[in-house]
Parts: structure tokens; sequence; C-alpha cells
């Protein structure tokens, strides 16, 4: 059995993006996503998270227990009978299975846990299971990610692309043989998102391993890595901060150890184009007791 995580960590992610869009605001025309008040770029964790994900499919194709739950084209119940199937009940026995077990909810939940790496790891709603009335239908992960949020404030522009075809036979009989499209993209934007690892809800609930966190790592370092296309433009992780607590329930608060990662744009009089118009620094003097900190990027 693998060995579940003891410590608790916090930790820093610098990524960007150069004439790309990161994610877009389906209310919004697909709109690069904003803060409306202050201009600053925003990606929701469940982008970054789909990143993840898709990244653990691909490195761990075929493995055990890195299966993903959340994954296009497979309904959730789908992966959920499954649990049932290993109780060796039915749908509609399921309502009535704590009258005969009472411990099937935590018999379910570890099922799931245990297959599937990113319920382990960032906990889900499964709602199958709430439907029949059984505790283990949410489960609260131990890694949670914010929304991550550009340096500076962003300035979308939307680019006119033509493609020289058109899409039907009667465009082309009458003329047309050209169509017209639009793009977004952030000509350039640095993002910072933190995180959060819980050791004492892996314990608890779903079993995060030492081994689960070093996939993590590398999963976070990559997530770009496999998702290059023209919409995205070029994206890539530049840093990874990670601050490491002696303790399950960690040495200090996660804000103090935040503040110590400064970024800073060498010229505040010309717009940011690319990494190095920015400098990082790590403030690493007098740490708080029983904490550590590496660069993993």
């Amino acid at each position: 059995m693998a060995e579940i995580i003891k410590n608790r960590y916090d930790f820093v992610v610098l990524f960007d993006v150069e004439n790309g869009n990161p994610n877009g605001d389906p209310d919004a025309g697909n709109m690069p996503r904003i803060d409306q008040e202050t201009g600053h770029g925003l990606v929701t964790d469940v982008c970054l998270k789909r990143k993840i994900r898709n990244y653990v499919e691909a490195a761990c194709e075929g493995k055990e227990g890195c299966r993903i739950y959340v994954k296009e084209r497979v309904p959730l119940e789908r992966s959920n009978k499954e649990a049932f199937a290993y109780l060796g009940i039915s749908d509609a026995e399921a309502k009535d299975i704590k009258k005969k077990d009472p411990d099937a909810d935590v018999k379910i939940r570890d099922f799931m846990c245990k297959n599937f790496f990113d319920i382990r790891t960032f906990g889900a709603v499964m709602t199958t299971f709430t439907a029949a009335k059984l505790n283990c239908g949410q489960v609260c992960g131990p890694v949670q990610l914010g929304f991550a949020r550009s340096i500076d404030p962003i300035m979308p522009q939307e680019v006119a692309i033509s493609r020289l075809t058109v899409a039907t036979e009667n465009e082309l009989e009458s003329g047309k043989n050209t169509m017209l499209g639009r793009k977004f993209i952030v000509p350039y934007a640095l993002y910072r998102v933190e995180g959060h690892i819980s050791a004492n809800l892996a314990r608890k609930t779903t079993g995060f391993s030492e081994e689960d966190l070093e996939l993590l790592w590398k999963a976070i370092i990559n997530m770009f890595e496999l998702d290059h296309s023209a919409a995205r433009g070029n994206m890539a992780v530049r840093k990874l901060i990670v601050f490491k607590h002696e303790s399950e329930l960690g040495n200090a608060p996660a804000y103090q150890l935040f503040d110590r990662v400064k970024i800073q744009r060498h010229n505040s009089e010309t717009p940011a184009r690319s990494y190095s118009d920015y400098e990082v620094g790590i403030d690493k003097d007098a740490m708080p007791l029983g904490v550590t900190c590496t660069e993993m990027v």
C-alpha cells in the first residue's frame, strides 16, 4: 500500500501565455477571462485541473489507480456504477444498502478514491451516490487550487482571420470564395496561482500518497506541454515554488508564505512581452520554523 503524505504543502505556480487565449469565457464570446474592476486576467481552477487530469491520463495510461473520473464523453454515473458492482448490488438496491451494510458509503468512497486519481487528489461530487442517500457522494480532496490572476492588467485583442475556402457549393456558386472569422489573443501575460495540499484530508479521506504527490508535481510542471494549440498560443509553467511543512496541520499560515514570493516588472513604462521582462524573488531568509521552500522549476 502506498504511503499517505504526512506533510502539509502550500505552493505557487507561475505560468505565462504569448499570443493566445489561456481561458476563454463562454458568456463573453470566448474572450479571455478578465477581472472587470482591475483588468487583470483570470484563469479558473477548473481549467487548470483539466490540464492536470489530461496529463495524468496520458502519462499513466493503463496504470492501476490512475484513472480519471471527470473526462470527456464518459458519463459520471457509468464510473459510479462500478462501485455498486464492487459491492455486488444493483442501482435499485443502492438506496437500501445502508440498512444491510452500515459501512457501505465508506467502502464506496474508498473504492472510488483508490481507482481514480482525480478523486483522490481534487475530490468530487458523485451525484449517483447522493441520490442513493449515501454520505460518500461528496468527497473533499486534499489538493485545492484557486483562480490564477495575471501579474499586470491584460489587453485582450480581437484578431480577424480569413479562410481561403467556403463551406458549401451554394456559397461557391454565389461567388463567395473566402470566409472570415475572429479570435481573441493576449499578446503576453504572466499568471500566478496558489494551491494547498492537506495531509489531514489525505489521511482521513482520500489516501493521497507520496507517489500521487510526485505525479502531481510532474503534471503541474508539464500541464501545458500536451495542450498546445493555435488558440492558446505559447503557454508554459515558469515557476513551481513549494513550501513544505514539517507537520500534518502546518507550521505557518499560507498567506505568510505566499507573501514571500514577489514578482516585479523590470520596466513599467513599456508593456511586458516575455518572461524576461519580470523578476521573481523569493524571500527565504528567516523562514518560519518547520517550513522549507523548494523551487521545483
